[in-house]
């Protein structure tokens, strides 16, 4: 009892970085209808921003997470200026195809700076054992989940009681329409980037406190996409909840019965599923696939 339920706690600690990965897939899914491959390079490159505030400044934790949303903000206004911008009104799969350049050239700059070796994002506190009936969780992982689920809530009041929220469901929903009623495309796009900047931002920061920080953090993006297309590509709640459960059936794979069936078991899981639900768990039944 105690094996099975380390492996679910452990589960949902690497599902709350999916989960935060794949609301950052479908935030730009519903803003755009793009699928943003860069996202995993984004996250990474945000952990690094965020290891050399907090190696040269000396910050604790609050100091990272919150080094994790300006730099999130800042990355993802920066990209939807620069990069995606100019391709408004272009067809989408060129669009797609410059989000896979962009992941390249990510991968290169962290590189570039920072170099190919492993390095350690210490932030004091978050080494902290908690115990809880027998089974030990550092505050670092406890961190991670309360943050997924503060996520989940945000969004849900976003999309809910907002004004802005509202726009943004508009324009998922008919952006001409959306246009003519007076919401503005470019600033429903612009904030959505940086959102999803921020949510891919926190997950790479705990990634790198809980595991380690290495360029080969951007291959989150490509574990984490499971999640996303699991919970609906425009599900933004639901792909959160769906990172958790991706997360937990991959450990219990891993632990009853094969290693090497860990790493496929999230995309088996989703194949199951998309034959019987081809829109995910949470998504619209109509979406425009790319």
């Amino acid at each position: 009892m105690g094996y099975l339920a380390e492996l679910v706690i452990s589960g949902l600690v690497i599902g709350a970085i999916y989960g935060l990965i794949a609301m950052a897939f479908s935030v730009i899914y519903k803003a755009t209808g793009l699928v943003n491959f860069a996202q995993g390079e984004v996250g990474m490159l945000i952990a690094y921003l965020s290891w050399s505030f907090s190696t040269t400044f000396g910050t604790g934790a609050l100091g990272v997470v919150a080094m994790a949303v300006v730099g999130g903000v800042t990355v993802g206004l920066l990209i939807e200026r620069i990069v995606m911008r100019p391709m408004l009104g272009e067809p989408v799969f060129s669009a797609v195809l410059v989000t896979i350049g962009l992941a390249v050239v990510l991968r290169s700059f962290v590189i570039l700076v920072w170099g190919a070796s492993p390095q350690k994002l210490d932030v004091g506190a978050a080494d902290a054992v908690l115990r809880f009936g027998g089974i030990g969780m550092r505050s670092s992982q406890i961190g991670v989940v309360g943050v997924l689920l503060l996520c989940v809530l945000g969004v849900w009041l976003f999309f809910q009681r907002s004004r802005f929220g509202i726009a943004m469901r508009a324009v998922a929903a008919d952006e001409k329409t959306a246009r003519l009623m007076g919401v503005s495309t470019a600033q429903v796009q612009a904030v959505a980037w940086a959102a999803s900047s921020v949510f891919a931002g926190l997950a790479g920061v705990f990634f790198a406190v809980i595991y380690n920080l290495s360029p080969e953090l951007f291959a989150l993006g490509l574990k984490a996409f499971p999640a996303t297309v699991l919970g609906g590509l425009d599900a933004v709640i639901g792909s959160g909840i769906s990172g958790l459960v991706i997360g937990v059936a991959e450990n219990l794979v891993g632990g009853y019965v094969s290693s090497t069936l860990k790493e496929v078991a999230g995309f088996l899981l989703i194949l199951v599923v998309l034959m019987v639900r081809p829109f995910g768990l949470f998504g619209e039944r109509e979406i425009e696939r790319v």
